[in-house]
């Protein structure tokens, strides 16, 4: 994994290269071929929160989503790793009452919220952090709403459990691999291991999606149009993967994960990228993926938002410009 490692982007303070990172990335076009890699694409790992899409295909495909009248909004938000602002914990709220169900009933546990504003209004509340506030927990709705479409156990993250039996079925269609194992994410659900290279043709077969009838490839244009329209659904403001996507205008689809992971989906040019910076540092995943797609020519390098993450400035905290952080491909 390290040997076949290659440097993705580098860290300089003043004149000096301070810090490196290393990794692995893909591009793949719809055939499931390689159209550029950088280390090795064969490395398995852990996609993280990068894949939520594909979690989210089992709510879409088998109807569930359309018998409790889900919108595009409810979808996006079944991909994201939110900031538990406003507009997305109340959305999870109204959701989980509209089917039936409440905080409790989520499997991912609490979490301090990102978002500056909510977590001020917890604390002038005197209020703790629930279960809706966990950055997964539109992910966790979506699962809930599959759960009671299929009359399943309420413990929906258990590995033999329908719900995730759906969502290791997913992966493996749209990855074209057998998953060799599982690890358990932070939000409690299970969380698959596959090749880079398939998680990049999962991403690709996202991005030919319309060009398929099937109720999978129709339910995909619906997952990967929820997201680009409603960017700040899938992160919130200030991050990478609603900016990038804003600054994209409709042309990719992004998402992050955990440790270092970052995927992207570009319906136009049916194509699917996966990177991995193994060192885990997200401010790397987030350059890198700007880099890779500035030279799919997706982003615009003159765009301020893009410039943002393709060549970060590294600020003290007296807000002085100490270095920056500078992509090595593209």
């Amino acid at each position: 994994m390290f040997n076949s490692a290659v440097e993705l982007c580098e860290v300089w303070r003043g004149s000096l290269k301070e810090s490196l990172h290393v990794g692995h990335a893909v591009v793949v076009d719809s055939s499931g071929s390689i159209v550029k890699s950088w280390g090795d694409p064969e490395q398995i790992f852990f996609s993280r929160s990068s894949s939520k899409m594909i979690q989210a295909l089992p709510l879409v495909s088998s109807g569930a989503a359309d018998k409790f009248g889900l919108s595009s909004q409810h979808i996006a938000l079944a991909c994201a790793s939110h900031n538990a602002a406003n507009i997305h914990t109340v959305l999870v709220e109204k959701w989980l009452l509209e089917i039936g169900l409440s905080d409790s009933d989520l499997c991912c546990g609490p979490q301090t919220p990102r978002d500056r504003d909510a977590k001020i209004d917890l604390f002038k509340a005197n209020l703790k952090p629930c279960r809706i506030h966990n950055n997964c927990s539109g992910k966790h709705s979506g699962f809930l709403t599959l759960t009671k479409h299929l009359r399943a156990g309420a413990n929906y993250v258990s590995i033999d459990h329908p719900v995730q039996k759906a969502c290791l079925e997913a992966y493996e269609m749209t990855t074209n691999e057998i998953s060799p194992g599982f690890g358990i994410d932070g939000c409690s659900a299970p969380n698959h291991a596959f090749t880079l290279k398939g998680i990049a043709k999962a991403m690709a077969w996202f991005a030919d999606a319309n060009s398929r009838s099937d109720i999978s490839s129709k339910s995909a244009v619906r997952i990967i149009d929820a997201m680009m329209r409603y960017p700040e659904l899938v992160a919130g403001e200030g991050r990478a993967c609603t900016e990038l996507m804003r600054a994209a205008q409709g042309q990719v689809a992004l998402k992050t994960g955990a440790e270092g992971f970052f995927v992207a989906i570009i319906p136009k040019k049916k194509m699917g990228v996966a990177l991995k910076v193994l060192d885990g540092a997200t401010r790397a995943s987030e350059c890198v993926i700007a880099s890779i797609l500035v030279g799919l020519d997706v982003l615009n390098p003159a765009n301020p938002i893009v410039e943002k993450y393709l060549q970060p400035s590294i600020l003290n905290w007296d807000g002085l410009k100490t270095g920056f952080i500078k992509p090595l491909i593209k």
